[in-house]
């Protein structure tokens, strides 16, 4: 496959640019991948009505940080925006980030965060042409500092929400209801249709949850820079997958019950950690798989994923899944649906709207 197989017309007014008012209330697409059947469902709890007591839904329970903050160049007093991406060394305090605009910033120059400019960071080295290393000054236990350093930042939404004003409620709405173990600098934004009353329903019909966790980094926004997509390295991010979760995949799995990710990251994750017998392994490690089609699946038979944006590796992962034709059909009709009703049409995007696919 080519990049440019990945590219479609995307009308900026077709990116969501607030979360629906609550979060099942989105539009969900159904897609029947192997009759190649497509269905309109006005609302994300709709998915209920295609699965069944003992199916398995798998969530990546990874927790965002308030990754983005700003901070002042020393003597020119450049405005200048860190994105944190990970901790490397606690005693040390010092993280991986990035910076912008790069240019103004080279090793031995400081930042100073906050109005007091009470938090100071020096570049010790340079990643990447946008990269640095920060060595936090910070006297304190390692807990204040983290508390110091997360006040100070914001929700780090994605560029393609356009506003640029910090609302009160960012970091709630970018946060799945499952978030618990922190890590993440994106949201795994599939996750964030489901509601309290949804998973209370889901439980009462007798569908079961397992959760994983991959660290969202920004490989899943980094623009590809190749043509051959087999030339396209994806960042490293963290995963853990418990024997827990394990037990209840390989259990369903067993039992022929559907195993439905919840998002393209969770399928990294069973595909990461899948063993040659198609059985789920506890793993605690890395992952820098990209998949792109053609795919061929191990444990999912069902997946649920937002509209994503061209060129975007979370698109190819859904084509490989649901098949390119089809996906690519599929946002077609979702670009037509409704298209003069912005009432209801489908939103693109983290808050857009979802797809539902089914090996069907």
């Amino acid at each position: 496959m080519k990049l440019q197989q990945f590219k479609y017309k995307l009308p900026e007014e077709r990116i969501a640019q607030e979360p629906t008012p609550f979060r099942d209330d989105c539009r969900l697409m159904v897609i029947h991948a192997k009759r190649g059947v497509i269905e309109h469902r006005d609302s994300f709890r709709d998915v209920l009505k295609y699965f069944d007591e003992k199916d398995v839904f798998v969530f990546n329970d990874t927790k965002v940080f308030p990754a983005r903050l700003y901070g002042n160049k020393e003597k020119t007093g450049a405005r200048i925006e860190v994105f944190l991406l990970r901790e490397l060394n606690k005693d040390m305090r010092l993280w991986d980030v990035l910076v912008d605009p790069a240019r103004k910033i080279r090793i031995g120059n400081k930042l100073y965060f906050g109005e007091d400019e009470s938090m100071v960071a020096e570049v010790i080295d340079n990643t990447t042409s946008r990269g640095r290393t920060l060595r936090f000054l910070y006297d304190g236990t390692h807990e204040e500092f983290k508390r110091a350093l997360f006040a100070l930042g914001e929700a780090p939404i994605p560029k393609h929400i356009l506003r640029r004003e910090v609302l009160p409620d960012d970091m709630e709405n970018f946060q799945t209801i499952f978030a618990e173990k922190e890590g993440a600098v994106t949201a795994p934004t599939a996750g964030l249709h489901f509601s309290p009353q949804l998973m209370k329903m889901m439980e009462i019909k007798g569908i079961e949850f397992a959760f994983v966790t991959l660290h969202c980094g920004l490989s899943n926004f980094r623009e590809i820079d190749v043509e051959d997509l087999t030339k396209h390295k994806m960042d490293s991010e963290e995963m853990h997958v418990e024997q827990e979760a394990c037990d209840i995949i390989n259990r369903a799995r067993a039992e022929n019950h559907k195993i439905v990710a919840v998002g393209t990251t969770v399928q990294r994750v069973l595909e990461t950690a899948v063993s040659t017998d198609g059985q789920l392994k506890e793993y605690h490690g890395w992952t820098n798989r990209f998949i792109f089609p053609p795919y061929d699946f191990h444990l999912a038979d069902a997946m649920i994923a937002n509209f994503h944006l061209p060129y975007s590796t979370m698109l190819m992962l859904t084509c490989a899944f649901g098949g390119y034709d089809l996906i690519m059909t599929a946002y077609k009709e979702a670009l037509r649906h409704n298209e003069n009703d912005p009432e209801k049409r489908y939103r693109f995007g983290t808050y857009g709207d979802a797809m539902l696919i089914l090996n069907d």
